[in-house]
């Protein structure tokens, strides 16, 4: 290491999607829509869950609650990657890529815990139906959604403090939109092997544990829906948890989709652009996929614009 090219740093350079300025334009439009979108959608589903008293259930309190954490995750990212294409400026400081990575992990950490708590929501409901009410009472239902709001919280923050500690060289160009901390940590002088393994460990919490719930919930619900006799109660149980597995699956494929393109390639541009699906495209299909799929959140819907 040569102390020459370490310096007390104030600014990174985001290179964003693409450097071609004929693109920019279209990358402007095109990110907009998808934040104009998913900023209705998702507020959208927030007031009919709260304007309709039909929708005042464990299962639509917990998608509120998702919504929400989607709407965070989209504008901790997108708004300063509009402002920057429109200045025609890359530069974000060295405050405000901490601040921008802390809450990016905290909402996309949220987004796991929710999801785990959403399958468990529909594990005792299809699995244990007459306590559904008893199991799912409002105290418990307020610790569901405190307990992933201080794990999600304390990890993000323990990422941002590790990171504080970290000397950055000359080279400060991050291959993303947005200040990504993998992208970031790697710019570092100094050593990194307690940054890494905080990121393995964090994978795992925030990663593999919910999925591993997940998949566990949803084996048992599965395991109950072949127990019914009847094609027309199977049906009925299962158009219960469908719209929350459809997220499931676009939540974790695309994301698996982002593990593998790291795995697969070094380029960094090629990592940005499958990020992309992730933390853009994801949070704005939500809404459409519980409004399309969920009659409850359609009749909500009506009432609203009614």
């Amino acid at each position: 290491m040569v102390p020459e090219n370490q310096t007390r740093i104030s600014e990174f350079i985001l290179l964003g999607i693409s450097e071609e300025a004929d693109l920019q334009p279209l990358l402007f439009g095109l990110f907009l829509s998808i934040y104009l979108v998913t900023f209705t959608g998702n507020l959208l589903i927030i007031l009919a869950i709260i304007t309709d008293s039909h929708l005042h259930t464990p299962m639509y309190f917990f998608l509120s609650n998702l919504s929400f954490s989607d709407i965070c995750l989209t504008s901790t990212t997108v708004p300063k990657m509009l402002l920057n294409i429109q200045m025609q400026n890359k530069v974000i400081t060295y405050e405000e890529c901490i601040i921008q990575m802390y809450f990016f992990m905290l909402f996309l950490g949220l987004d796991h815990f929710l999801l785990i708590v959403m399958a468990y929501d529909r594990f005792v409901a299809i699995c244990h139906p007459l306590h559904y009410m008893i199991i799912m009472n409002p105290k418990f239902c307020g610790l569901l959604i405190m307990a992933p709001w201080l794990l999600s919280a304390l990890e993000s923050l323990l990422h941002s403090l590790m990171v504080l500690r970290l000397s950055f060289c000359t080279e400060l160009e991050i291959s993303h939109f947005f200040c990504e901390i993998n992208q970031v940590v790697q710019l570092a002088c100094s050593d990194t092997f307690f940054n890494n393994l905080v990121m393995y460990f964090a994978t795992g919490l925030v990663g593999v544990i919910p999925l591993t719930g997940i998949l566990y919930s949803y084996s048992k619900i599965v395991s109950s829906i072949l127990r019914i006799s009847s094609a027309k109660g199977k049906y009925k149980a299962f158009s219960t948890c469908g719209s929350h597995l459809s997220v499931i699956s676009l939540f974790y494929g695309t994301g698996f989709g982002v593990y593998l393109s790291l795995s697969a390639t070094q380029n960094s541009r090629a990592i940005a652009i499958a990020s992309v699906m992730y933390t853009v495209v994801t949070p704005m299909l939500n809404p459409f996929i519980y409004s399309f799929r969920n009659k409850d959140i359609k009749q909500g819907l009506r009432k609203l614009f009614s």
